[in-house]
């Protein structure tokens, strides 16, 4: 099974920057994606940054577009997005999601919180 080590949230004030990443393992396939979700305290999961095992190829939300990078590193293992201009509106539980396209199935790494005070 793949597993998933989230790591490298914290707090920052507004306008800092933030690198969470992810470790994945378990797999020897490209046909994924893996990426970011976030959960802010009352709302619903949304979806954040994914990249594309199979041709490196990247979705941002609008929310979060020219301020987050998503990246691989050259082994493909872990996953991270760097997050500049942080927004209050950016406090949430970062999920890091790897999604296998074969078969549809979704794994989950825990949480890692991200704080943004103003």
């Amino acid at each position: 099974d793949v597993q998933l080590q989230a790591f490298g949230g914290g707090s920052v004030q507004a306008g800092g920057s933030l690198r969470p990443s992810c470790a994945a393992s378990g797999f020897t396939f490209d046909d994924y994606a893996i990426g970011w979700f976030r959960q802010a305290p009352g709302k619903e999961r949304e979806g954040v940054s994914c990249i594309s095992g199979s041709d490196g190829s990247t979705y941002y939300a609008d929310s979060v577009k020219g301020r987050f990078t998503i990246s691989t590193d050259n082994a493909k293992n872990t996953v991270s997005l760097q997050m500049n201009s942080l927004k209050p509106e950016d406090t949430a539980v970062y999920f890091c999601n790897f999604f296998d396209m074969s078969t549809g199935l979704d794994y989950w790494g825990q949480g890692t919180l991200v704080t943004v005070s103003s």
